[in-house]
């Protein structure tokens, strides 16, 4: 679960992270009463999304002026914003943040996230604050210094002192430093959070050390233990297609290609999208639903994919152990036969009655594409792809 900057900055301050006099705004009245109650001659309006590079998008103004405010606030509500992270389509601007101008010496980075590959967490600085992680971790990785978490033990005060020094500070900017770090590893331990980034974290002209953005993710899977965050939640940030499939208990994720996947299990479903990659293709969601591949739940799933105007074919990739392939061949049917499929249904069914499911497949009237492995299966998904495209 994603939420917004203003959000998060809220549980920053219960945890002591220094971060700027702010309040959140869903009009241009909330904004100029926002501004007045800072009483500061300079404010920053940032619109509120989940996603990143709102400056360069247009989202985040400097006012001088009340005057200014008005103008930024009236600007940016209601806007479609932009951003390498929203794509083309954008995202509405509903609420905006109107916070405190700080005079900024410096601009630094800071951000936990799980490294699986070392099942620790990583708590990474950078002296590259203000730029997209991503294009520093690609272009200069030297720049980032990390240290390793072991969750059962913590953040050190060690290894707290070791990233303030890596990012050049000095005197009380370490100490400062060293309080944020702690509290932003408490804050991420204790809420289940998967990321909690800060960028920039800026050094003031007073020597200060603040958390001037805030982004932060929490494991769903975890959710359970903090029900007071479910009050973040802004579903109108969320994927419709993702909310939708979420009504059903089906998994689904969109992505950016055109071959739609059907798969029970997360581990097949990402060898699923791996060798339709290998393929040449490239898929356009994963869909995960689970041990019951009923009518129903195929029937749904179908009309979740094709809400995807770039899916041109469908592949259906199931494992029968605990799910009887002959089942799911009738729920495929049994979908298809109350539904309008307009692209190609490509179907791989091994397991438990895997024979008495082609036999199901092949008499009946409907169009499919049986498989008769997996890479024929990815290899028929692409190539019927790529001619739906044309």
């Amino acid at each position: 679960m994603k939420i917004h900057e203003y959000q998060a900055k809220e549980l920053f301050r219960k945890y002591h992270v220094s971060v700027p006099d702010g309040f959140v705004a869903f009009s241009v009245f909330e904004a100029l009463v926002a501004y007045d109650r800072l009483n500061v001659g300079t404010a920053v309006v940032k619109a509120q999304i989940h996603a990143g590079g709102r400056g360069k998008g247009g989202g985040i103004k400097l006012a001088h002026s009340r005057d200014e405010v008005k103008e930024f606030a009236s600007q940016i509500l209601g806007m479609n914003l932009v951003t390498h992270q929203t794509g083309p389509e954008g995202k509405e601007v509903q609420r905006i943040l109107i916070e405190s101008g700080i005079d900024i010496a410096r601009e630094l980075y800071a951000g936990i996230v799980l490294d699986r590959a070392k099942s620790q967490f990583a708590f990474m600085v950078s002296t590259e604050g203000g730029v997209e992680i991503e294009k520093v971790a690609a272009e200069t990785p030297e720049k980032i210094i990390k240290e390793w978490i072991d969750p059962d033990i913590g953040l050190t005060e060690i290894q707290a002192r070791n990233l303030a020094e890596a990012l050049s500070l000095s005197g009380k900017q370490i100490d400062s430093a060293v309080v944020i770090f702690t509290a932003l590893w408490t804050l991420f331990s204790e809420n289940d959070c998967s990321l909690v980034e800060i960028n920039p974290l800026v050094v003031t002209t007073d020597n200060d050390v603040m958390a001037l953005d805030a982004k932060m993710n929490f494991d769903d899977n975890g959710l359970f233990r903090h029900q007071e965050l479910l009050d973040y939640r802004d579903v109108s940030e969320e994927d419709p297609a993702e909310l939708e499939a979420g009504k059903f208990n089906l998994n689904y994720i969109k992505l950016d290609g055109n071959v739609g996947c059907m798969v029970n299990g997360a581990g097949l479903a990402m060898g699923t999208m791996d060798i339709i990659k290998l393929y040449g293709g490239e898929p356009a969601n994963f869909l995960d639903v689970g041990g019951v591949a009923n009518p129903k739940t195929v029937a749904n799933g179908f009309k979740i994919i094709l809400s995807d105007p770039n899916v041109k074919s469908i592949l259906i990739n199931i494992f029968g152990g605990i799910v009887r392939c002959d089942r799911v061949a009738q729920g495929v049917i049994d979908a298809m036969e109350t539904m309008e499929v307009n692209v190609p249904v490509i179907i791989r069914l091994e397991g438990t009655n895997s024979k008495q499911a082609r036999e199901l497949l092949e008499k009946s009237p409907l169009e499919f594409l049986v498989a008769t492995s997996l890479a024929d299966a990815a290899k028929k998904a692409v190539v019927s792809a790529i001619g739906g495209a044309q």
